[in-house]
This record gives structure tokens, sequence and C-alpha cells, in this order.
């Protein structure tokens, strides 16, 4: 070995279709296509397709994806079971997601990968609402085959059919994240199908892995800064409170993107339609963004610290109705899918993903009998 490479930055360790980005120019592609056309055109079955098939689907297939997907929306009383005891002990959604999705094959037939992907992709929504109505109080609210899989998701959050641009608004969001690249958990998703388990597990591992602060849990966070701004009416006293201080200004700054990241742009137009003469929240929200950036440069100089996807998340989310505590769920429901089509790709030309590391402990010690020690 020639040394260490913290956090692996710039080294490949797979070949991919499913997207790519260029953090100096704050570019992603996903399945071929900018972030910004298949995010504001695409369902999400459309997405979905595109990357477990490499091609977008005429009417006919898509008609046949999206029933097939439906079918497999349903999870057992086990899953349930557990998922109110998640909500009775308070538990987080992403807790809630991941015990969910562990058990996500109870009361199936064991099928191939792409039968138990399709699965996964499909019961993840079915996971999170069920787990947030026990939370309110309510029972579970049964999938609709008839809406599409954005649209069932809000359905069976509020027990009401969404209207239009609360759907398009999430299928924007679900399309923008479901892939980018080789993140952490996107990882962890590929490492365990490596070594040839299930793709259940891949899914319920890449839980763990987007749980942390780090990777999806931001967006919560962001929203009670910007709630906190617009409260006080004065963003750049409370930015540079922040930055006196030390703190960290969730929502800016990312491993890949030195410049504002694609995703940032794609939410913030989605976002918009939502605070239509809603006492000027987005217009607060719009000056807080440019003031961070200009003070952050002041501020670090020698760092590129631009806005980031979990900014406008926030304010999407927010305005389409997902509560704040299923945030980092949600980004879970997008980002399976894109787990899922990693994990078939790497069953396709599978090599176990064995990294090394360097060792830098002692050697050469004694042993000393412990009535000597």
């Amino acid at each position: 070995m020639t040394g260490v490479n913290r956090g692996l930055d710039g080294v490949a360790v797979a070949e991919t279709r499913l997207s790519m980005m260029d953090g100096e120019a704050g570019e992603l592609t996903i399945g071929g296509f900018p972030v910004e056309e298949l995010a504001d055109n695409a369902t999400f079955e459309e997405t979905l397709h595109l990357l477990f098939y490499d091609r977008l689907p005429d009417a006919e297939e898509l008609s046949e994806f999206r029933a097939d997907l439906a079918a497999r929306r349903e999870v057992s009383e086990e899953v349930l079971a557990v998922l109110q005891r998640a909500a009775d002990e308070e538990k987080p959604g992403m807790d809630a997601l991941r015990v969910g999705a562990a058990a996500a094959n109870l009361g199936t037939e064991d099928g191939d990968p792409e039968s138990d992907a399709l699965r996964v992709v499909a019961t993840f929504p079915t996971i999170v609402a069920a787990y947030w109505r026990y939370r309110e109080g309510n029972d579970p609210i049964a999938p609709d085959p008839d809406l599409g899989h954005a649209a069932n998701y809000l359905y069976m959050l509020t027990g009401e059919r969404p209207d239009e641009s609360a759907v398009r608004g999430l299928e924007t969001y679900l399309n923008a994240v479901v892939d980018h690249g080789l993140n952490a958990s996107t990882f962890t998703a590929r490492v365990v199908v490596s070594t040839e388990s299930d793709v259940v597990s891949a899914a319920t591992a890449a839980v763990g892995t987007l749980k942390g602060p780090l990777h999806g849990g931001a967006p919560g966070p962001v929203l009670d800064m910007l709630k906190d701004v617009h409260e006080s009416g004065d963003p750049e006293a409370y930015v540079r409170e922040k930055l006196d201080a030390g703190e960290r200004l969730m929502g800016f700054g990312h491993r890949i993107y030195r410049v504002r990241d694609p995703r940032a742009s794609v939410l913030s137009s989605a976002a918009e339609q939502f605070y239509d003469g809603d006492d000027d929240f987005f217009e607060t929200i719009d000056d807080f963004e440019d003031v961070v950036v200009d003070l952050l440069s002041e501020y670090k100089p020698d760092r590129e610290l631009a806005t980031n996807v979990e900014f406008y998340t926030a304010a999407l989310l927010y305005g389409v109705g997902v509560p704040q505590e299923l945030f980092p769920a949600t980004f879970g429901v997008s980002r399976v899918g894109g787990w899922m089509a990693h994990a078939l790709e790497q069953l396709e030309n599978n090599r176990l993903i064995r990294p090394e590391s360097e060792y830098v402990g002692e050697t050469n010690r004694s042993w000393t009998p412990l009535a000597e020690r």
C-alpha cells in the first residue's frame, strides 16, 4: 500500500450507468438526463423504470410497471405491529423505516433480486406512512392501487387524495434525489450485495447509513433554521451570530459540489409555488441563501461552500405537506430506488468489495501472564 485515502475521496470502485456528477460545473446526470430535465418532467415510476432498465418506458410499459409496483405495496401484519411499537415508543422515523425495511419480505415468497428490489421500493412509502399514522394516533391507510407512487404516499399519510401541485412537487423531489453516485448509503448497498447477500439486507443497511446526520438528516434542522431566521427578520445578524460562535450552517457545503448544487435549483423552482402570499416566507428563504453564501465567502475564504440540496429540500417538503419528522425517511422513499438499481447493477458483474486498511498499531509485543500485569 502507498498510503491511506481517508473517506475514499477520488477512488473509483465501480462502473455505473445510473448517475454522474461534475462538482466543478455543478451538473448532475441521472440515467443520461440532466437532473433539471428529468426531475421536472418524469413521474417517479418513469424514473425508476429508467434506472432499472436503462430506458424510459412507453405508455403500455409504464402502465404495467406502475401496476406491478402498486401490487407490491402491502406489508404484513407483523410489520405493522413492529411499526406500531416504534410509534408507541416514539422512535425516530428512520428507526421505523429500518425495522420495516428489514421485514419487507415477510409474508412473501422468496423471489429473484429484481422482484425483491421492486418490492422494497414499493413498500417504503407504506412503511413510513403507517408509522406516522400510528404516531398521530390513527390507523394506517391501505395503499390505493389507482394512485401513483408519489400520490399514494401523500394519501397514506393524510387519508386525503392530494392535489396535483403537491403530487408534482413531491415527484420533482423524489426524482431529483433518487440517485447520486456512490454516496455513503449507496456504497453500503453495493458492499452488502457484493457478498451475495440479498437486496432486502442491502436496503436495510443503506437505511442505517442514511440515518446519519452527515448524510440524510439535515433537512429538518434546515427548516428549523429557516423558521428562526424568518421570525428574527434579520438574516445577516443571524448568520454572523452562528459563524462567530463557530456553528455550522446546515444546507451549505457539499462533498462533491464546489458550486451551487444543481438539485437546489430544481427544488427551489418547485418549492416557490407553495408560498404565494404566505407571509413572505419564501422571500426570506431566498434572501437568507444570498446572505449565507456572501458571509461564508467572507468568513471562510479558503473554502467553497455553496447551497446544497438540503436547503431547498426543507422548503419543498414543508410546502408539499410532509411532516418535518419524516424528512429523512422521505429521502429514503426516493433514494431506495437508486439503492436497488445499484444493487442489481452490482450483481450483473459482481466482485466482492474488499478495500484494505493501513495498520498503525504496535508490533512485536510479548505476552505477559495475567498475574504479572
